[in-house]
């Protein structure tokens, strides 16, 4: 992807009529459609319990009924990159973590997924992703976003990105002392304050 196709890149949330292109991306790629983005959203028993077509369905079923699930990227007219974005709340197994506990009691928004299609890898679409991420949810009224990524040479999942990514779009390590698992958030509320 060269640097003009880049700038043409646009950022769209996963709305009811936007469902077509989700189910485009996820037909395209096997890893993505394995999840359908319900690992988090499901307890570990539920999300072991479910099919592969349970969790396509229970994704478009909050979709339709206008929960927050996340942003496409586009190329064109052509999705190519996915951003799991939503209340931390929505995340069953998250909010059961005891890897990742709440940090304090604010009302964040959490980013568990970042998946780009292979042939826009390695050409910044991730940080623009996490960056629209914050956009969403700056304008969904979320007082901060968090993400929980991984070092690149990390035995773990590195579909919920990696440390330096979140850093260059803004994010900041708030991870509780003693806490494994490395935690990033970007603070809308002291971005707020600091434009007043």
């Amino acid at each position: 992807m060269d640097s003009q196709a880049n700038s043409r890149l646009l950022f769209l949330p996963v709305t009811a009529e936007r469902l077509p292109d989700l189910e485009e991306f996820s037909n395209c790629h096997g890893k993505f459609r394995y999840c359908s983005c319900m690992r988090w959203r499901l307890t570990s028993s539920a999300f072991r319990r479910s099919t592969k077509e349970d969790r396509v369905a229970a994704l478009e079923e909050l979709v339709r009924t206008g929960t927050p699930v996340g942003i496409l990227a586009y190329s064109g007219t052509t999705p190519v990159g996915w951003c799991s974005v939503a209340p931390r709340e929505s995340y069953a197994a998250l909010e059961r973590s005891r890897v990742l506990p709440r940090v304090d009691d604010m009302p964040v928004w959490s980013v568990v997924c970042l998946f780009v299609d292979r042939h826009f890898r390695r050409k910044g679409l991730t940080g623009r992703l996490l960056k629209a991420a914050v956009d969403y949810a700056r304008q969904q009224s979320a007082p901060a976003v968090e993400g929980y990524p991984v070092a690149p040479d990390a035995p773990s999942y590195t579909y919920m990105g990696t440390p330096e990514t979140y850093r260059r779009a803004g994010f900041v390590d708030v991870t509780p002392v003693g806490q494994k698992r490395l935690v990033m958030r970007y603070d809308l509320l002291s971005e707020n304050r600091q434009s007043l």
